[in-house]
């Protein structure tokens, strides 16, 4: 009776492992299956773009710029005095944006 319980274990264990024997595969992370079936591509770098600069705009703008400029110190003066000049933040609002968009012009 036992040698039947062991031919009958030994019978179901050789039907489960398959005919090359017990192999261990090692786990891959789903992440890795994806990234196999969708492998990267590298696009060239692209050149610096040849954006032709409007040089009378930009002239124009380091003009407005250095008015609005000159004209913060006498605003300082006033705030001194306890008058707060009505356009004195947005004037310093367009200093900011004039100088970011010309820097970027500039810079790139």
């Amino acid at each position: 009776m036992k040698l039947r319980g062991l031919a009958l274990s030994l019978l179901v264990t050789a039907l489960l492992v398959p005919s090359g024997g017990l192999q261990l595969r090692p786990s891959t992370p789903p992440g890795r299956i994806e990234a196999a079936k969708h492998p990267l591509v590298l696009e060239p770098p692209l050149g610096p773009q040849s954006q032709k600069l409007d040089a009378a705009k930009i002239h124009q703008e380091a003009d407005e710029l250095a008015k609005l400029a000159q004209s913060v110190p006498a605003d300082i003066d006033q705030i001194a005095q306890g008058k707060l000049p009505n356009d004195f933040a947005d004037k310093l609002k367009r200093i900011e944006k004039l100088s970011k968009h010309m820097r970027g012009e500039l810079t790139q």
